[in-house]
């Protein structure tokens, strides 16, 4: 036998009966709470105090470009004894957008970083996401414990000051994110920064600022749980694993709720296509709901479906060996239920919100599901499979049949579906498909005003044939090309009795280079969820 050294336990290969306690024990791991691992950044509004009463380890100061400074910043340029006007004159900073500089501060000021904002006449999301990405990433490498983010500099007729301030408390929050769980004592390395008061001046009322932040924090709280879940390796991450952090997650809110499904309850129902995935593995699979209640239970839920492969191999469909490390990303769709759901019990939204995830693990053994084999959904439709590495269509078809219980106002399901998504859309855009015009356009906006942006693709009737069999009701892969557009139609079969979009993040959802998960599409999900709630 040889030692794993996560788990200090022997790894031994052993015949008993299939997924017995001690084998599947083996992958597990006694982790820390993500909470307690997760180091949370305090955000606040605050009132701005007068230059000499200020005590920060750095005063954060928004520069636009302009041809002389602010009544404000010369009385700041004053008080730091000229370097500020000194260092524009000598042409070292710029005011340009997301352009920064450190001077030294002076008395209860430790240092100053400057932030440039361009226009002000100018800005869009794309400006203001700049210029927030720019100071949160400054900011949070430095060795300031504490910050205050000054705007005095900025003109009261700045448009839309609430969107630059949600930005920035959304990429100080990103920003602060690390993932540590598996490294050791000695590549850890804490983010100094904790606390950060962003004093809104002339740009908003106190109470604005507040929503905003919050916002801003409670999405990047959201995107970071998915990037953490994201990140962790297979044999830590599995569907078991899953279900024990919705749990955790419940617990830190009374408004979530967790029930998960065993293989033997799945059984029971008909879950045949979810379980088709998962035969071929030693983790057993699991369908986990997370319900979020903001609203009376009487009013109908927006439904969220995940994807949730915790390594995907392909199956006896191998997949080739390079890269396929990166397989233990394939759960991303289901990391952005729990991140968006998250965020949403953060804010406190008055609606009702339902998470499906299915959690599966796809590897090839003598048990494995086989190209040719044909099983019957949930629904009762039946499916050859023609290829095993496409499971995730199978394991979200069997969770979309199932959350037709729930009455669902609308319905999107989230999934690191297809390759062929990276063709069309490179790693800019998650693709959308739907059967509803209004839900479409309601993500593109939300995907717009979040710049988490996506884009709408057809699921036609000529593209559904493609799906045709003649040894099932359907087939799980196309067979003329558009992977992503028939995997979409695939999953419409199954989503005919309601509201329905689809969010293909197979090219967002992570990167390569630098490896890790990005938290995408949590930020467009809570935009459209605050959207419905009212809450935008």
């Amino acid at each position: 036998h040889a030692t794993n050294p996560l788990t200090s336990v022997p790894n031994r290969v052993i015949s008993l009966t299939r997924r017995s306690s001690y084998t599947s024990a083996l992958s597990l791991r006694p982790l820390i709470p993500l909470g307690t691992l997760m180091s949370v950044l305090n955000i606040t509004a605050k009132l701005a105090a007068p230059l000499d009463q200020i005590k920060t380890q750095a005063l954060v100061v928004l520069v636009p470009e302009r041809k002389s400074l602010a009544t404000r910043l010369k009385q700041l340029d004053k008080y730091l004894g000229g370097t500020l006007s000194r260092t524009i004159t000598n042409g070292d900073f710029l005011s340009s957008i997301g352009s920064t500089c450190w001077l030294p501060g002076t008395q209860g000021i430790h240092r100053v970083l400057l932030v440039g904002c361009g226009s002000m006449n100018q800005r869009t999301i794309v400006s203001d996401k700049k210029i927030a990405e720019a100071l949160a990433r400054t900011l949070v490498s430095s060795n300031a414990k504490d910050a205050i983010v000054w705007t005095e500099g900025l003109s009261p007729k700045a448009a839309q000051p609430e969107r630059l301030l949600e930005q920035i408390a959304l990429h100080l929050t990103l920003s602060h994110y690390q993932y540590s769980q598996t490294l050791n004592h000695r590549k850890k390395s804490a983010r100094a920064l904790r606390r950060v008061s962003v004093t809104p001046a002339n740009l908003c009322t106190p109470a604005t600022a507040k929503r905003a932040l919050d916002a801003g924090s409670a999405t990047g709280r959201g995107a970071n749980l998915t990037r953490e879940l994201v990140n962790l390796p297979g044999n830590i991450c599995t569907p078991r694993y899953l279900a024990g952090e919705a749990r955790k997650l419940a617990k830190q809110h009374a408004s979530l709720s967790v029930s998960v499904l065993d293989e033997r309850k799945m059984a029971d129902l008909g879950m045949h296509s979810l379980l088709s995935v998962g035969n071929g593995s030693e983790q057993p699979s699991r369908l986990i709901t997370l319900k979020y209640q903001g609203a009376s239970a009487k009013t109908r839920p927006y439904c969220l479906v995940g994807k949730g492969i915790t390594f995907d191999t392909g199956g006896i469909s191998l997949k080739p060996g390079a890269k396929m490390d990166e397989m233990k990303f394939d759960m991303g769709g289901a990391a952005s239920v729990f991140g968006a759901i998250h965020a949403a019990a953060l804010l406190k939204l008055p609606i009702n919100i339902v998470g499906v995830v299915a959690a599966a693990e796809n590897m090839p053994s003598g048990t494995a599901t086989k190209p040719g084999d044909v099983i019957t959904s949930l629904s009762g439709k039946t499916i050859e499979i023609l290829n095993t590495d496409a499971e995730g269509r199978l394991v979200l078809c069997d969770a979309l049949t199932y959350v037709s219980r729930f009455s669902p106002e609308e319905v999107i399901d989230i999934a690191t579906l297809t390759g062929a998504i990276i063709v069309a859309l490179g790693h800019e855009a998650t693709g959308i498909f739907s059967n509803d015009d209004h839900l479409a356009d309601s993500l593109l906006a939300a995907g717009s005003r979040a710049h988490d942006r996506g884009w709408r693709f057809p699921i036609w009737e000529e593209y559904h044939r493609q799906l045709e069999s003649p040894f099932a009701d359907l087939a799980n892969i196309g067979t003329g090309g558009a992977g992503s557009i028939t995997a979409a139609c695939f999953l419409a079969e199954f989503a005919e009795d309601y509201k329905w979009a689809h969010l293909d993040i197979a090219g967002t959802a992570f990167r390569s280079s630098p490896k890790g998960a990005t938290g995408r599409p949590v930020p467009m999900l809570v935009d459209y969820l605050r959207e419905r709630a009212g809450r935008r």
